[in-house]
């Protein structure tokens, strides 16, 4: 990479985790094309991240962050991505599966279709996706290479959730991609791990209350040994980690950081 300069993308960019994670990799010197559909999905009954929001990210990521607009869900516009953080800053070293929504609240034989396949289509096959696109360019740095292919898991990948269980499918279904990839990318120099986060302070977890009949996110702490939510920038802090040389002995981990709530 040329001067060392690290690239990386991220999904999900305009709110939350993914906001949280472009920021982390900014501070540290990475170059991150933030990357988000910026924009309502009509099976969705919440909104999503806005085009304000990720150019305010952007902003606050400073020169070293790019916009870009595009659906997990369509590949072409993946691709695209991944085109851009290649010619716009001559290669990329990680990719951050950052982008997830969720629906429910009733049984799953009960959940309109839709919203089921969206969850499913998003939590999951976006970050199909994102690996399809870019591994290969992960793969395209000169060996040695130090590649990092990345994840946004889910306590839900463990726990059966009651009135999510597209949620938790998809979510288990990250976990079980990043293992089968830790071994298909074995003696590349390219790892892949994700991380499980607990309850956390974003737009998913104020819709999981209003799907739960809560009246605030404030309403999970409990169930958490720490007694509080978990800050977006927390579970960033690790994706960043996991970006990073340090994070070198480890590939297939699905990482908890939730509070303890997994116990």
């Amino acid at each position: 990479m040329a001067g060392g300069e690290r690239v990386a993308i991220v999904t999900g960019a305009a709110r939350g985790i993914g906001a949280a994670t472009v920021l982390a990799l900014a501070r540290q010197g990475w170059s991150v094309l933030a990357v988000d559909m910026a924009g309502d999905d009509p099976a969705l009954p919440y909104p999503m991240g806005t085009a304000a929001e990720l150019a305010t990210v952007v902003s606050e990521a400073g020169e070293r962050a790019a916009g870009f607009r595009a659906d997990v869900r369509d590949q072409e516009a993946l691709d695209a991505a991944v085109t851009e953080a290649e010619q716009r800053w001559g290669g990329l070293d990680a990719a951050i599966a950052a982008a997830g929504v969720i629906a429910g609240g009733v049984p799953q034989w009960e959940v309109p279709a839709e919203r089921e396949r969206a969850v499913i289509d998003i939590d999951l096959g976006g970050v199909l996706n994102l690996a399809r696109a870019a591994i290969p360019a992960l793969l395209r740095r000169p060996e040695p290479r130090a590649g990092r292919f990345l994840a946004v898991a889910s306590a839900a990948a463990t726990r059966g959730l009651p009135m999510l269980a597209a949620y938790c499918a998809a979510k288990a279904g990250v976990a079980g991609l990043v293992r089968a990839l830790g071994t298909e990318l074995g003696g590349t120099g390219v790892t892949a791990n994700a991380v499980s986060p607990g309850s956390t302070d974003t737009p998913i977890l104020a819709e999981s209350a209003r799907l739960y009949g809560l009246p605030s996110a404030a309403s999970f702490a409990g169930q958490q040994p720490f007694g509080r939510l978990l800050d977006p920038a927390e579970i960033a802090a690790v994706l960043a980690f996991l970006a990073g040389q340090g994070a070198s002995a480890m590939t297939g981990a699905v990482v908890a950081a939730d509070g303890g709530l997994a116990l």
